[in-house]
């Protein structure tokens, strides 16, 4: 029986790391935490990027079904964003989100923020359209 490592007990994050950033003291609330705004931005940024491709070509954000905050992120924390792709319809496309930080001097990376995004494609003139399979 091979013995588990580490790193086979510690979480994962779950999906493609689609976006990387290191957030800025201009990008904090009155607390000085990363503000959940930014963090929202950024989220649709990394999922709209892989709807887009999904799409080949324009989308629209029209929900958020879920977006659950569970840890402030800190100034200084490497934010790293992972995207899944969880369903596509015939004209919409549901993106998982996770949200995961590792703070500066720490090897240990959290979880911070799990989300569902939904997209759906759009033509030149603003018009829902079928997602090409």
């Amino acid at each position: 029986m091979k013995a588990r490592s580490k790193d086979d007990c510690e979480p994962k994050p779950d999906g493609e790391l689609t976006l990387r950033l290191i957030p800025s003291r201009g990008d904090t609330n009155t607390h000085g935490d990363i503000s959940g705004g930014w963090v929202v931005a950024q989220m649709d940024h990394a999922a709209e990027t892989v709807a887009s491709r999904l799409a080949h070509g324009r989308i629209a954000n029209v929900a958020l079904e879920s977006v659950v905050f569970m840890s402030p992120i800190r100034i200084g924390a490497a934010v790293c964003f992972y995207t899944r792709m969880l369903e596509i319809g015939s004209s919409s496309i549901r993106i998982a989100i996770e949200v995961w930080t590792q703070n500066p001097n720490e090897s240990e990376r959290r979880k911070v923020v799990d989300a569902v995004f939904v997209y759906v494609a759009i033509d030149d003139f603003g018009r829902i359209r079928r997602v090409p399979r």
